[in-house]
């Protein structure tokens, strides 16, 4: 799978309150409402900034903090279409497999703010089109491959109606 869009750069240790904050989650249940919150806290209106297939940048350590499961769905609510890090939290990055969010580890320091990329999730290539480089990222397992081509864990189960991941 290949996907293109604009990077949106953060930094180190992105929590999930950071991602979507508490006082936001216990007010809201509604999914697509929180979505217009994300990343409020540390970058007011980023909900504004984003266009559909962008990507979420980061550094080390990102989805630390509480297993809040809403966190992955809000990033994949608000339309971006992959996250990249140098690192992820073990339980953000098994979260975001399940609800089919793309995440990708590779030495983020070569994106800035509003590069264009294009990510292919196969190949594990990330190619910078602004600045004319690429870098070989992760490639991810074939059977989580195969939960983020069936869009998620529940729609993997829908279409195999096992967890048995053994012809993946």
């Amino acid at each position: 799978m290949i996907l293109e869009g604009t990077a949106r750069v953060f930094g180190d240790h992105i929590n999930t309150d950071y991602i979507i904050s508490g006082k936001t989650k216990s007010r809201l249940t509604d999914l697509n409402e929180m979505a217009e919150y994300i990343m409020e806290d540390i970058r007011p209106g980023f909900y504004k900034e984003i266009h559909s297939g962008d990507f979420i940048v980061a550094g080390i350590n990102f989805g630390c903090g509480s297993s809040r499961e809403a966190a992955p769905w809000v990033i994949k609510k608000a339309g971006i279409a992959a996250v990249l890090a140098k690192g992820f939290a073990r339980i953000f990055f098994r979260n975001a497999i399940n609800t089919g969010l793309p995440v990708v580890r590779l030495d983020t320091s070569f994106i800035q703010e509003g590069d264009r990329l294009r990510v292919d999730l196969d190949g594990g290539a990330v190619e910078n089109l602004t600045q004319k480089r690429s870098m070989k990222a992760q490639p991810l397992p074939l059977f989580i491959q195969s939960i983020l081509d069936a869009g998620g864990m529940k729609n993997f189960f829908k279409t195999h109606r096992s967890f048995d991941l053994k012809g993946c």
